[in-house]
Formats: structure tokens, C-alpha cells, sequence
């Protein structure tokens, strides 16, 4: 049976991957299906790669203060994306326009959207960005892991 350590570094690994496959999925969304993101979808990525990199300091740090404050890092970001992901859908999503909200002001204070534009960069508005996948908001998708992340987390921290 794997120690704990072993199970928790487990745990921090996939869900990194996880998160950086929800990035990937947005972009093949953006680019091959041209599926435009609006700066409460721009929010989202970014939490899913600040998630990753919480994850990572947890790997890197390898004793439990280092995997307690990935876990902690990674359950404040997860329920901040899902406040982002239900925002974007009760909220923002029937404005005409969201520009100038937090959203937009997050990411261009982190200049993301200028360092990388082809994946920070909103091109469209909350109204526009509104769509589903398989009759399900796109916003949920990210909702759902970020609830499974909260709870991975929480899990992670009672060890």
C-alpha cells in the first residue's frame, strides 16, 4: 500500500494535469471550433493554471507544510473558480457587456493578456460566450472540476 506522501503527491500530479487539460480543452475550443472567451472564461484558465502551479509547489516541497499549503492554495483557488463559473452564468452572461468587471480587471492587472494574448486575451463578450456543449453550459464544465478539486483538497488537508 502507498504511503501517504505517495497518495497526496498522487492526488497534487493529477490534479495539475487536470487543470492544464481543462486549458488545452479551452483552447481547442478557442481555436479549432472558434468558441471565444470573454473575460469571465479568460478568469477561469487563469485559476486552472494558478491551481496547477499550487499543485507543483506542493510536489516540489516535499513535506507535509509543503503539501498542506498546495492543498490549501488549491481549495481557495478551486472555490474562487467556481464562484467565477457560476458569476459568468447567473450574472454575467446576460449582460450586454462585460467589460471593466474583475474579470477584466485580474487579468490585465497580471498583464496575462498582453503576455499572452492567444490564450488570456478575451475576444468576446459574456453574452457571446454563452454556449453549451452537449445542451450543458460550457461554464459548468469548469464548475464541476472545480468542485472536485475544492473536495480533493479538502480530503488532502484532513490527512
Amino acid at each position: 500500500m502507498a504511503s501517504p506522501a505517495r497518495r497526496s503527491n498522487a492526488w497534487l500530479g493529477m490534479i495539475a494535469l487536470v487543470s492544464l487539460a481543462a486549458v488545452a480543452a479551452a483552447l481547442v475550443s478557442q481555436h479549432v471550433f472558434d468558441m471565444q472567451p470573454c473575460p469571465w472564461c479568460v478568469l477561469q484558465r487563469v485559476i486552472f493554471v494558478a491551481i496547477a502551479i499550487a499543485c507543483v509547489i506542493g510536489l516540489v516541497i516535499r513535506n507535509g507544510l509543503g503539501r498542506g499549503l498546495s492543498a490549501l492554495l488549491v481549495l481557495l483557488l478551486s472555490l474562487g473558480g467556481a464562484a467565477a463559473a457560476l458569476w459568468q452564468h447567473f450574472v454575467a452572461a446576460a449582460t450586454a457587456s462585460c467589460n471593466l468587471t474583475l474579470a477584466d480587471r485580474i487579468v490585465s492587472g497580471l498583464q496575462l493578456d498582453s503576455l499572452a494574448p492567444e490564450v488570456f486575451q478575451a475576444r468576446a463578450s459574456c453574452a457571446d460566450a454563452a454556449v453549451k456543449v452537449l445542451g450543458v453550459p460550457y461554464e459548468f464544465f469548469s464548475l464541476a472540476l472545480f468542485v472536485v478539486f475544492a473536495l480533493a483538497a479538502v480530503r488532502l488537508l484532513r490527512r
